[in-house]
């Protein structure tokens, strides 16, 4: 039986207050590690999350990661509360519609908002945390993905495939340049996933749809996610430092 024993690692976890990523900074904590609970609006959420692991210290921080200046006020934040980070969890991103029918100028706001959220505000993390990291020599980075970066997603989506995709480039390329700093770089690649983003496509769409396209009987759930970035975190996943994990019920097979 393998042990993910986190005590002592401090984590910084975007998005952390509903869906992935509130399972996953649940299930750190469970395991020992202090984490960086990072929300923008769900307050509520992030506090009651901390409150019940009091022991691991963690807490919670506030930013709008579609505003420069917020997402650079998040990193010191967090390293003038914990000191030295050893683990950042990008999770954090919005998946917004805009079909190809709306005007450019409606469309193309969509787009620049959520490359704000999901490529820039990772992309700064990034440097931030890798000025970081060679500082003390060992950090670890888990990017959150999708399954639409290999398959393709749909016509209204194209902002949200195009992203993930920078995403997914980004981590292989922070992998290969910095290991030797002691530096490790992760993706993981979810499908559709049942979380409360999810639900507006299923209430909109309709269940059987989704179970449709996958080759399981249930739908992925976070709690499907949570272990395998548990162990990236944790150094037992060293050796696939770059690699892709995909957890997506077999829906696309690579």
């Amino acid at each position: 039986m393998i042990n993910i024993n986190l005590k002592g690692k401090t984590v910084l976890l975007t998005g952390a207050s509903d869906g992935i990523g509130k399972t996953t900074a649940d299930f750190l904590m469970k395991m020992g590690a202090r984490v960086a609970v990072h929300y923008n609006s769900n307050q509520f959420s992030a506090d009651e999350l901390v409150e019940r692991y009091p022991q691991t210290n963690s807490k919670t921080f506030k930013a709008d990661l579609s505003i420069e200046k917020e997402v650079v006020k998040l990193f010191e934040d967090v390293k003038l509360a914990f000191g030295k980070i050893e683990v950042i969890i990008l999770n954090a991103g919005v998946f917004l519609s805009h079909p190809i029918t709306d005007d450019y100028e409606d469309w193309y706001s969509i787009w620049k908002r959520t490359i704000d959220i999901n490529l820039n505000a990772v992309g700064l993390l990034t440097k931030l945390g890798l000025d970081h990291f060679l500082v003390n020599n060992e950090g670890r980075f888990v990017y959150v993905g999708s399954r639409a970066v290999f398959r393709g997603e749909t016509e209204e989506y194209l902002s949200y495939a195009a992203s993930k995709g920078g995403i997914v480039s980004l981590a292989r390329s922070v992998a290969r340049s910095f290991g030797k700093h002691n530096i490790k770089s992760f993706i993981v690649s979810p499908g559709f996933t049942r979380t409360q983003m999810a639900e507006n496509f299923i209430k909109d769409h309709g269940e059987q749809k989704i179970l449709d396209e996958i080759a399981l009987n249930t739908l992925t759930t976070p709690e499907d996610i949570t272990p395998i970035i548990g162990m990236m975190c944790s150094g037992l996943m060293d050796h696939a430092t770059g690699a892709t994990i995909d957890i997506n019920a077999g829906s696309h097979i690579r």
